[in-house]
């Protein structure tokens, strides 16, 4: 029923300004849709839509999940660009650093200015690669 269409992920932010700065600048994404309750940016060919709400930050799971080829370089950029990461104990995983490591899955967690759980994965084949980015297709505002 639904598996044509594309999805969109969406966080729910208390400070629309904070969260603006963050993912353009900290994270380099490029705003696609300004208003005064919202925000819209590109990453690859999906669609991150930021909302301002009273719940912002109150979900305590990974909310947005970007797929990289390769995490470790992300995370050392970020790093540079003040970002924390998480660190979590997680059945069949160890860790190098900030990054978890299940065989060659890499992935790395950390929180937007509202405490939103962000992921960096590098899936660990091309064809789970596939599987992951195709759910996530792009959607013009």
């Amino acid at each position: 029923m639904l598996s044509d269409n594309d999805a969109i992920a969406t966080v729910a932010v208390k400070n629309l300004e904070t969260a603006k700065k963050f993912y353009e600048d900290t994270l380099g994404l490029t705003k696609v849709m300004e208003n005064e309750e919202a925000l819209a940016f590109k990453a690859g060919r999906s669609t991150l839509f930021v909302y301002r709400s009273q719940y912002g930050g109150t979900n305590k799971a990974t909310s947005v999940t970007f797929v990289a080829d390769e995490v470790d370089d992300l995370v050392r950029t970020l790093k540079g660009r003040g970002v924390t990461f998480e660190h979590y104990d997680l059945p069949r995983m160890t860790r190098q650093g900030d990054v978890h490591v299940a065989g060659p899955m890499r992935t790395a967690w950390f929180k937007d200015p509202d405490g939103n759980i962000l992921s960096l994965v590098t899936p660990p084949n091309a064809a789970s690669r596939e599987a992951v980015t195709a759910s996530a297709r792009s959607t013009d505002f």
